[in-house]
């Protein structure tokens, strides 16, 4: 059975739908079959893989509330190998329109276990908050969520408020509920708060952390213009190289064998 992570962090600009759509595009590169959900009304990880959003005529928003199954949605990259269960501005009125609803934070979790078999991977972009939304993708997360975390101060504040959240929904809805990993993003090593914050954060996640490092780069800020992920873009950056290695320990920690000069989407 596939693999679900959901990429979760309550705080914007801290790099978590760049992750997803970097994580999925070199996960797909080292062959895996690789599903992406835009669960943000703001759908930036649909506009990021080439797709226009004011263009989706049925996505994430029908799914959730019930219209639509998930299959006959989601779209294909036949050039990045990589599927996706589009988002558009619809998707925020689902925040309101589930609240009288029975189960209303399991929707997304029953509307994809039909195709969770279709795909080793599934990741999931939740928007920037603690909303109805983002709790359908943490209980959606059957293998975990992947926190990412920007390498300056604030971010610390966040990161407390987010352990809480999970602690409640471990409590009320979903007690299996794991921190798959926490990945610091934006660093500059030329900087002491850079190290200082990953030190801090080491220490509230000292076995979850990936080692790989995302760090502050104009090439992973480009990319999502061109509607490309850093993979295409810019392969050769530092950007691609850290999210390279990033797959590659996600991929080694869940015991898959990486070939040695990619996957099948060379």
């Amino acid at each position: 059975m596939g693999r679900i992570y959901t990429l979760v962090n309550q705080k914007g600009g801290v790099g978590k739908t760049t992750t997803a759509i970097n994580l999925s595009a070199y996960l797909a590169y080292y062959g895996q079959r690789v599903l992406l959900i835009d669960l943000d009304p703001q759908a930036n990880a649909t506009s990021c893989l080439g797709v226009d959003k004011r263009a989706v005529k049925s996505g994430t928003y029908d799914v959730i509330i019930g219209a639509s199954p998930a299959l006959p949605n989601i779209l294909h990259n036949p050039r990045l190998k990589i599927s996706l269960l589009p988002s558009s501005t619809a998707l925020a009125g689902a925040e309101v329109e589930l609240v009288p609803e029975l189960a209303r934070e399991s929707r997304l979790k029953e509307a994809i276990k039909p195709i969770v078999e279709r795909y080793d991977y599934i990741l999931i972009d939740c928007p920037p908050s603690l909303g109805l939304l983002t709790l359908n993708g943490m209980v959606a997360a059957q293998d975990g969520v992947i926190i990412p975390v920007q390498c300056e101060y604030l971010a610390l504040e966040g990161i407390g408020q987010l352990t809480q959240t999970i602690a409640r929904i471990r409590a009320a809805l979903f007690p299996g509920l794991a921190v798959r990993g926490v990945v610091m993003t934006m660093f500059d090593g030329r900087t002491n708060l850079s190290s200082d914050v990953v030190a801090e954060v080491r220490k509230h996640f000292p076995e979850q952390m990936f080692k790989t490092l995302i760090p502050r780069a104009v090439r992973l800020a480009e990319a999502p213009s061109y509607g490309q992920p850093i993979s295409v873009y810019a392969p050769g950056s530092n950007g691609a190289q850290a999210y390279a290695s990033l797959a590659r320990e996600v991929l080694e920690a869940d015991g898959f064998a990486i070939p040695a000069s990619g996957g099948e989407n060379e």
